[in-house]
């Protein structure tokens, strides 16, 4: 059987990742879970959230057979990791905000950290902050707005049209800073349009990191890649809405390159 990669987000943030597997291991077929009807966590209870992300991807795990499951959401990874490590026999790889190469890259010691509110709040980020940039000033900013621009991003591109407003007063007050951390997996989809509206700011985003230990952990467990030229899979997409399509999804996950099948797992909430 040929190895595949299980990537799980609540909504399309963890196709950043999926690019960035796809540039680094071009011929690992990718299958994209979006939990899209519990779309956004950061208004659920962290109990609840635990169980449905553990049902949903070792559901899709026991459906789909993936050699390794990225969970491509900073809310699912400080919550669920230890329990999804614990009921499925895959490598299970999290997302960390990439506060500690932001503090190792920045002369100025002024970095940020640009996230969803749950992310900011929690006291995992103050954990990693103190451990990792204790000699920087870290501000950091909680956008639900950001999310759902990404989401519709994807769909429209069409840049927000507020998107300056928002973050131009923190990026420079008190001064400038030189480093963001954008620890949601939303925001690298709207990278360019940071980029063009702040060249000045360097943009940091664990997405290579990621790719990067994917692929030691297939490694390590001695799991062959396919070739070029092999008669691949190609990628899927699953949601568990009742929408009948995802076109932005789809269309992204079509430019990474082989054929895409879709489908919903119609599972709605059940709170």
């Amino acid at each position: 059987m040929t190895p595949s990669v299980l990537i799980f987000d609540s909504g399309v943030g963890g196709l950043s990742i999926a690019a960035e597997i796809r540039s680094l291991i071009p011929t690992l077929p990718i299958h994209y879970l979006m939990d899209d009807a519990g779309f956004p966590y950061g208004t659920c209870s962290d109990e609840w959230l635990v169980q449905r992300i553990v049902t949903l991807c070792s559901d899709a795990q026991q459906r789909l057979s993936n050699d390794i499951l990225v969970v491509a959401c900073n809310t699912a990874s400080t919550l669920a990791l230890d329990q999804l490590r614990a009921e499925l026999s895959i490598p299970v790889v999290g997302v960390v905000p990439a506060v500690k190469t932001a503090a190792q890259l920045t002369e100025t010691g002024e970095i940020g950290l640009l996230a969803t509110p749950a992310t900011v709040g929690r006291t995992y980020t103050r954990n990693l902050i103190q451990q990792f940039a204790g000699h920087c000033r870290v501000r950091l900013k909680g956008s639900s707005e950001l999310v759902h621009w990404a989401e519709d991003y994807l769909h429209s591109h069409q840049v927000p049209a507020a998107l300056h407003e928002h973050l131009d007063h923190w990026l420079h007050s008190p001064v400038p800073m030189s480093h963001v951390v954008l620890g949601c997996t939303h925001f690298p989809l709207l990278r360019q349009e940071l980029e063009t509206l702040w060249p000045d700011v360097c943009w940091i985003d664990s997405g290579a990191a990621i790719a990067r230990r994917v692929a030691y952990c297939l490694d390590q467990r001695h799991i062959r890649i396919p070739v070029p030229d092999a008669d691949l899979s190609g990628d899927c997409l699953w949601w568990t809405s009742e929408k009948s399509e995802q076109p932005g999804a789809e269309n992204y996950l079509a430019q990474l390159g082989f054929v895409v099948s879709s489908g919903s797992l119609n599972r709605p909430l059940e709170r």
